[in-house]
């Protein structure tokens, strides 16, 4: 990272009302003497002003509103400038044009901003991954983990672990450089009883971890089921917009074809396959193997049926004691009444796809299903693969430590395991992993 005042536009280039380009570093200010009649001298921090902004030539380019916040309170820590202007392209590009021809200058790279934000203290990589998800979120429950994340909530756990770890090396280097003092023996049962209590705690919190990537990513519901049951029509009714094509035509869908939406705060996408039968058309087959693929790799299954000619026994062998499925008994517009009650009894959902009879039954029951998943995952959520490793890698050095063993050894599986949760949270030097991390940011973030 070097010394060079950096600029951006931090919302999305295209027509709006109002559009914001940051400017962060040791010249930030130097804006408001480059392009504005204001001396940055006069300028009070945290005070919006409406000032007319003039490129290089002396041409008019917006009438803005502009805001200076003095080092360090702002959000990278640094002296910062944010230009409210006009959101058109021609404005937004004389700025930028304009900003690039003062000394000292340069374009921001993707997540600089937040990448200064972590260098100065003002947020760790767990807040920084928070915020991330924030700028991604779509549904409600997404704004929710993002908002506790960047809250410090995974933070003060991880920190928290970090903390017992350094007391346990502390004891441990203390006798290192004391080599002629004996370990107590309640000692040595005090420390290995501490790290056992703390290795628990972590696999405690992988595994009540179930969801985790899910809520960024979204659920996987499968509709499955032999041809021409309607699944085509309940996945069109579910996302109310076509996007599989109905037909009486047997084997009409031959592909996958995923719908994504949010369900009650959950991000779900749900698909649906090529029907369930033996056929000899090969590209059909592709099919039905795919349908088989994502049905076992599926968080939720909709098992369904056309009701009028056939049973909930053809799904036998799919059935398992997961419970994380509902049998669907479609078209039950034309059953009589005790057709209908004997499937009920069965477990079955009734319902008509093509009359959007109980569609609302089958979107709640996956969304009390998704529920029950998200109450019983722990309630600071492991949102990214790397926390995962580097927890794993924590409990494997915790695992190996002991004190009948060489001390500097057991010291070494206490060092490692407390740099693995660094790792995480950023309290040790890392570059790889603030490259891989930041990248993901858009340019204006």
């Amino acid at each position: 990272m070097d010394n060079k005042t950096i600029y951006a536009l931090s919302t999305v280039m295209g027509k709006s009302g109002v559009a914001v380009v940051r400017i962060s570093g040791v010249k930030a200010f130097a804006v408001y003497d480059e392009l504005t009649s204001k001396k940055s001298a006069d300028v009070v921090s945290r005070k919006m002003e409406l000032l007319k902004l003039y490129n290089q030539d002396g041409e008019l380019l917006d009438c803005c509103l502009m805001v200076g916040f003095k080092a360090p309170n702002s959000f990278t820590g640094e002296d910062t400038v944010e230009i409210n202007c006009h959101g058109s392209k021609a404005v937004i590009r004389g700025i930028l044009a304009a900003l690039g021809k003062i000394a000292d200058f340069r374009m921001a790279e993707p997540g600089e901003f937040s990448r200064r934000a972590f260098y100065n203290g003002k947020m760790d990589l767990t807040e920084a991954d928070g915020l991330a998800d924030l700028i991604d979120a779509e549904t409600a429950l997404q704004r929710k983990v993002a908002l506790e994340q960047m809250g410090g909530n995974l933070l003060s756990l991880y920190d928290e672990w970090r903390k017992r770890l350094v007391a346990v090396l502390s004891y441990v280097e203390a006798y290192i450089d004391f080599p002629d003092e004996n370990i107590p023996v309640n000692t040595v049962f005090k420390l290995e009883n501490d790290v056992a209590e703390l290795k628990k705690e972590i696999e405690k919190h992988l595994i009540d971890n179930k969801i985790e990537e899910r809520l960024r990513d979204g659920f996987k519901v499968v509709i499955a089921g032999p041809t021409n049951a309607g699944k085509s029509s309940l996945i069109n009714a579910i996302v109310r917009r076509n996007v599989a094509i109905v037909s009486d035509i047997a084997g009409t869908t031959r592909d996958v074809i995923d719908a994504y939406i949010d369900l009650n705060g959950f991000p779900v996408i749900f698909t649906d396959t090529a029907g369930l039968r033996e056929t000899d058309d090969e590209i059909e087959k592709i099919g039905v193997t795919l349908a088989r693929e994502k049905i076992a790799a599926a968080d939720f299954k909709l098992f369904m049926f056309d009701a009028s000619i056939d049973t909930p026994d053809i799904f036998a062998d799919y059935l398992d004691s997961e419970n994380n499925y509902l049998v669907v008994a479609n078209k039950s517009d034309k059953l009589t009444p005790k057709q209908r009650k004997a499937l009920e009894n069965a477990g079955c959902v009734l319902i008509s796809a093509k009359n959007n009879e109980n569609i609302a039954v089958i979107t709640d029951k996956i969304s009390a299903y998704f529920s029950e998943m998200y109450d019983k995952s722990s309630s600071r959520l492991i949102t990214r693969q790397r926390y995962k490793e580097a927890l794993l890698e924590c409990v494997e050095n915790l695992a190996r430590f002991n004190l009948q063993k060489e001390i500097e050894l057991a010291a070494e599986d206490i060092r490692l395991a407390c740099r693995a949760i660094g790792k995480i949270t950023g309290r040790v030097e890392v570059d790889e992993i603030l490259d891989k991390i930041f990248s993901s940011f858009c340019i204006g973030k």
